[in-house]
């Protein structure tokens, strides 16, 4: 079991190791990503008025500067010491286009993520979204995948990423080798996928679960660039169920390989 553990969290930790920078990098718009860092700019040097301009009218709000000086008031007043995009997001239309830029500062010992929404409509580009937070890390590290400190839950889940495609392969091992009379093939389909899909985020614990889901050999893992794993296991019902009518499949292609008894003859 700890050897198991042992290579999955090799695997993850590789996987969570890539330059995840750089990707982000080249999948992001170098306009998009100006433009939106020229607007979090006016807002550590406090031009308000010009970010209330470019403001869209659908979400101007009464109390709209008094919002922009409590985001100012997050930002230290230094040079951060790195600046990096950690999500981006576009979307474009026949007449409309939008993008989502997220970026994550390091000012010392202090991180923020600082998000701006900008939507180019009719040859007008416009503010939709802007929000600034204080991170108690960076996100690398706040999603990092560690062992320590996680809950039972948790714990159990990760385990099922491990135990329950094992024992679907075992079972799928067995079904290949079977002598199964009839449509071995829907078995054999049975049991690759698990039923259900109960999911738990690695980092914050907060769980789901979706009934009407497959999951190919019963488990997953994913994280997307600079977010947090989430883990999740199904039922590997096509495999239990395999195991349970085994020994009827083998008694059933038994007795079909016994040639029937002839009737005495007479001599």
């Amino acid at each position: 079991m700890r050897y198991f553990i042992f290579v999955v969290v090799l695997l993850l930790g590789a996987i969570a190791g890539c330059d995840q920078s750089s990707l982000l990098k080249a999948m992001t718009p170098s306009g998009d990503e100006q433009t939106a860092k020229s607007y979090i700019d006016l807002l550590r040097e406090h031009k308000f008025e010009q970010i209330e301009q470019a403001i869209d009218p659908e979400i101007k709000v009464p109390n709209l500067h008094d919002a922009l000086v409590e985001m100012a008031g997050l930002i230290p007043a230094q040079d951060p010491t790195s600046v990096k995009v950690v999500g981006a997001n576009t979307f474009k239309g026949p007449d409309i286009y939008k993008s989502n830029i997220t970026f994550e500062y390091q000012f010392s010992d202090k991180w923020l993520l600082a998000n701006v929404a900008i939507q180019k409509k009719g040859g007008v580009s416009t503010i939709i979204g802007f929000n600034v937070n204080r991170l108690s890390d960076s996100l690398e590290n706040l999603n990092k995948f560690k062992l320590a400190g996680k809950s039972l839950l948790q714990y159990a889940v990760l385990a099922g990423t491990i135990l329950i495609p094992l024992f679907s392969l075992y079972a799928l091992v067995l079904c290949a080798r079977a002598r199964i009379p009839k449509r071995k093939w829907l078995w054999i389909v049975f049991i690759l996928f698990g039923i259900g899909k109960f999911a738990v985020n690695w980092t914050t614990g907060q769980w789901g679960f979706m009934p009407l889901s497959f999951q190919l050999f019963g488990a997953g893992a994913f994280a997307p660039l600079y977010g947090a794993w989430t883990l999740s296991i199904s039922l590997p019902l096509g495999a239990i169920w395999f195991l349970m009518r085994r020994k009827s499949f083998s008694q059933a292609a038994s007795a079909q390989s016994v040639p029937p008894e002839l009737p005495p003859t007479d001599r």
